[in-house]
C-alpha cells in the first residue's frame, strides 16, 4: 500500500526538510500545578516505538502459572531487581531493570493500529477507535510536536523541536498522530535514517525523509540551493508555480541543518568509538538509539526511535503485528535489536552522567491477546498492556500497576495514554495544564492526564 507523502507537492521534503522550525513565543501560558518530585529533572526524552503491538506477555508481563495456550513459549528470567522477572528474549534489559519502572497496567479502547497508534502518540483519544481516517491538520499533534511547542525559544538552532527515526509509520495510508496536527507545519517531526544499520525487513515509507552521514558535501547542498533559486525566480508567481513563503523559509532552514558544523558533528556517527556503534548494534534500531542520544545531547527535547518497518502491510515484515508465528518473530526479528539498542543506550547515559536528566520511554500501541491463536499468533489487544520508563528522575527497579492472572485486564493501577503523556510531560517540567490552540484558534489544554507516581 502505497504511503503519502505527509505534505503532499512540497518537493523539498523529498531532502528531508519535513517541518524544520525554531518559530519564536508561546502561544499560551499554562495554569499553575503542583510541581512533585521529579518534576523538570530531564531535559530530554527518548522514545522507543513498538509499531505493530508489542505483546505484553512475551515481554514486560509474563504468566508462567497460565495454561500453555496463554503463557506461550517463552521463560521467564530474573532481572537486577529481587522479584522482578522479565521474559528470556530480553537478557540485556533485565540486567537494567534497576533503572526501569515497569508499567503493566495500561488500557484504551482502540482497536485498530492507526487509532491507537494515534492514542499512544498523542494522549487523546482518536475520533473513531476502530477505523481508520485521514491523517489532517484538525488532528492533535505528536507528543514530539507537543514538546516543541513547549519547548519553543529553548532549542539550539538549527536543531528542529523533535526528530523521528528512521522512518515514517503506515498501515493503509500514513499512521495519524505522527505529525504536528494543528499545530502546524512549523513544528512537524523531522524524518531521518542513520547513516548505518541494517535495515529491517519489509516495507518502510521513504516519504519526507533522507539519509544525513556526517559527510555532507557543502558545495553539493549550497549548489542545490543556488539551483533552486534560479528555478523559483524564472517561475510564475502563482500557488501552482511557486511554493508558499511558510514553506520556502522551512526549506531554507533545512539547508541551514545540513550544512551547519554543530548539526553535522551531532549526526556523525562514524566519529563515535567502534566498540560504542557495536555495542548498540549493526542494525537500523540500534544505530536510531545511538543517534537519538546524540540529538538529545545537542539539544533535541525529544527523539523518537521507530523500532520496527514502518508499514505494516498486512502483517507482512519485521514488525509487532504478530498475528501469526509470535514467537519466532519475536525472538529471531523484533526483541533482540530492541533489547540490544535500549539497553546500551541506558548504559551509555549513564556512563556519560546523562540518565538522569534523559528520559527513556518504551511505547507500543496496543498489547495482544491472551490465547494465542491458531497460527501461533496473538491478535490486537489494548484491553491491558505494558509499558516502561527510565531516567529522567524515574525511580527505577519497580513495577507499577498489575494484570490479572492471564494479563488480559487490569486490577491495579488501571492508567491511559493521557497518564503516561502526562507522566513524560511532569518529567520535562511541562504543565499538563499548557494550552495549545487548535485549527479554529479555540485553547486546548494540552493533557488530561495525571503523571503516574513513579518519580
Amino acid at each position: 500500500m502505497r504511503f503519502s507523502e505527509p505534505i503532499g507537492r512540497r518537493g523539498f521534503l523529498r531532502l528531508g526538510a519535513a517541518g524544520l522550525s525554531l518559530t519564536a513565543g508561546l502561544a499560551a501560558r499554562a495554569a499553575s500545578v503542583p510541581r512533585g518530585p521529579g518534576f523538570g529533572r530531564a531535559k530530554s526524552c527518548v522514545v522507543f516505538f513498538a509499531w505493530g503491538g508489542m505483546s505484553h506477555l512475551d515481554t514486560f508481563d509474563l504468566k508462567p502459572g497460565a495454561p500453555i495456550d496463554i503463557r506461550g513459549e517463552f521463560q521467564e528470567i530474573p532481572t537486577t531487581v529481587p522479584g522482578i522477572r522479565i521474559g528470556e528474549h530480553l537478557p540485556r534489559l533485565a540486567r537494567q531493570a534497576h533503572r526501569m519502572a515497569i508499567v503493566r497496567s495500561v488500557t484504551h479502547g482502540a482497536t485498530g493500529h492507526r487509532p491507537a497508534a494515534y492514542w499512544a502518540l498523542t494522549g487523546h483519544a482518536p475520533p473513531t477507535p476502530n477505523e481508520n481516517w485521514e491523517a489532517t491538520r484538525r488532528d492533535w499533534p505528536s507528543l514530539g510536536a507537543q514538546v516543541a511547542k513547549a519547548f519553543n525559544g529553548r532549542v539550539p538552532a538549527p536543531f528542529p523541536g523533535t526528530i523521528h527515526l528512521p522512518y515514517g509509520m503506515a498501515d493503509g495510508g500514513r499512521s495519524n498522530g505522527q505529525d504536528a496536527g494543528f499545530l502546524g507545519l512549523g513544528f512537524d517531526p523531522v524524518v531521518f535514517r542513520p547513516s548505518s544499520g541494517a535495515p529491517y525487513d519489509g516495507k518502510s515509507p521513504e516519504a519526507g525523509t533522507i539519509e544525513l552521514g556526517a559527510r555532507a558535501d557543502a558545495g553539493r547542498w549550497t549548489s542545490r540551493r543556488a539551483l533552486l533559486s534560479r528555478l523559483e525566480a524564472a517561475a510564475p508567481a502563482t500557488p501552482a508555480g511557486r511554493e508558499t513563503e511558510t514553506v520556502e523559509r522551512w526549506r531554507e532552514k533545512s539547508f541551514d541543518l545540513l550544512l551547519d558544523a554543530k548539526a553535522a558533528g551531532a549526526f556523525d556517527l562514524e566519529g563515535e568509538p567502534k566498540r560504542l556503534r557495536e555495542s548498540y548494534g549493526d542494525h537500523v534500531c540500534g544505530q536510531s538509539a545511538l543517534l537519538a542520544r546524540k540529538l538529545t545531547e545537542a539539544g533535541v527535547p525529544l527523539v523518537t526511535v521507530l523500532a520496527a518497518a514502518g508499514d505494516l502491510n498486512g502483517s507482512i515484515g519485521a514488525h509487532w503485528d504478530t498475528h501469526g508465528d509470535n514467537f519466532r518473530r519475536l525472538k529471531s526479528q523484533m526483541l533482540p535489536p530492541l533489547d540490544q539498542a535500549s539497553a546500551a543506550l541506558l548504559d551509555d547515559l549513564a556512563e556519560r552522567g546523562r540518565l538522569d536528566e534523559t528520559l527513556v520511554v518504551w511505547l507500543t500501541e496496543f498489547g495482544r491477546t491472551p490465547r494465542i491463536s491458531a497460527a501461533a499468533g496473538r491478535d490486537h489487544y489494548p484491553t491491558c498492556y505494558s509499558v516502561a520508563f527510565a531516567g529522567g528522575g524515574i525511580q527505577g527497579g519497580r513495577i507499577y500497576g498489575r494484570s490479572d492472572a492471564s494479563g488480559a485486564e487490569p486490577v491495579e493501577n488501571p492508567c491511559g495514554p493521557a497518564d503516561l503523556q502526562a507522566t513524560i510531560f511532569h518529567a520535562l517540567g511541562i504543565d499538563p495544564a499548557f494550552e495549545v490552540h487548535d485549527i479554529e484558534g479555540r485553547p486546548l489544554q494540552i493533557c488530561d492526564g495525571r503523571p503516574l507516581p513513579l518519580f
